[in-house]
């Protein structure tokens, strides 16, 4: 599984990490196993969020014994984003999670609090040592903003939607985070039950390179998202087998040739007026 620098925290983290939006919705052991597979091929980096149900509760069993494996990530909501709220957020998902601590801390997106009030209770969180570094799932002027609130490299992470049929944020969000040392991390890099049919334009583009590299449509997408330097993807898994094939994209790096057929293939379109959300 092939790393990269984390934004400015220090940390190398998997290119490739395990997602869990929805997590909770299936059979347990399957997701216990799913993401313990995950982690012994390499996929240290776990995300989650208090929004996302029981999945804190899941991750907190699969990680049982090996937290100091994992590069883990959760999420305040904007409702709970106050200075107080983001403590008490916070310190609710540790319990969850069964840690004392958390890799990355983001809000979830923009909400009515003041982002100066968030930004104070996340370096409140960092000097108790409860976080390591915290971010965002911003667009560039959020980014513009919650910059002037913290100061260069405050920021370690922006987590936004990205897959071959969105990609907006190469157009703004993605060369802010490369000028500002920010992590990108791409979630539902598949897309929401949207992934290219084999049949369309784009899905013959992926078939062909995917059989070319011996690979899974799926791996070369992942590949082709993962391309840029600061970003990275959180695939979920819903199977042991299924992480197996997640993970196998860590080691992919297209060739130029591969990468301008899939730019070809799934243009990224004008520049949005917002940020793209699920």
């Amino acid at each position: 599984m092939n790393t990269k620098p984390f934004g400015k925290t220090g940390a190398s983290v998997s290119v490739i990490g395990q997602g869990t939006w929805y997590l909770d919705h299936g059979d347990r052991k399957r997701a216990i196993a799913a993401l313990q597979r995950g982690l012994d091929l390499g996929m240290t980096h776990i995300d989650t969020a208090e929004m996302y149900g029981d999945a804190e509760l899941v991750i907190a069993d699969a990680i049982a014994g090996r937290r100091d494996e994992v590069f883990l990530v959760s999420k305040v909501l904007p409702s709970n984003a106050s200075r107080r709220g983001t403590i008490t957020a916070c310190e609710r998902s540790l319990k969850r999670l069964k840690t004392d601590r958390l890799d990355c801390y983001l809000l979830h997106w923009r909400g009515s609090y003041p982002l100066e009030d968030t930004v104070a209770a996340f370096e409140e969180l960092v000097k108790a040592g409860k976080i390591k570094s915290w971010g965002s799932n911003f667009d560039a002027d959020d980014l513009d903003e919650i910059l002037d609130a913290a100061g260069e490299h405050r920021i370690a992470c922006n987590q936004v939607l990205y897959h071959l049929k969105e990609r907006a944020i190469e157009h703004a969000v993605i060369p802010w985070c490369e000028r500002h040392g920010v992590a990108v991390v791409a979630y539902s890099p598949f897309g929401h039950d949207d992934f290219p049919a084999s049949n369309s334009k784009g899905g013959a583009v992926l078939a062909r390179i995917a059989e070319a590299r011996r690979a899974t449509p799926r791996q070369v997408a992942l590949s082709f998202l993962t391309r840029a330097t600061t970003v990275f993807a959180i695939p979920k898994a819903s199977s042991a087998e299924h992480a197996g094939d997640n993970a196998a994209a860590g080691d992919l790096v297209l060739t130029k040739d591969e990468i301008a057929a899939l730019d070809a293939a799934f243009p990224r379109g004008p520049k949005p007026r917002g940020l793209p959300m699920l």
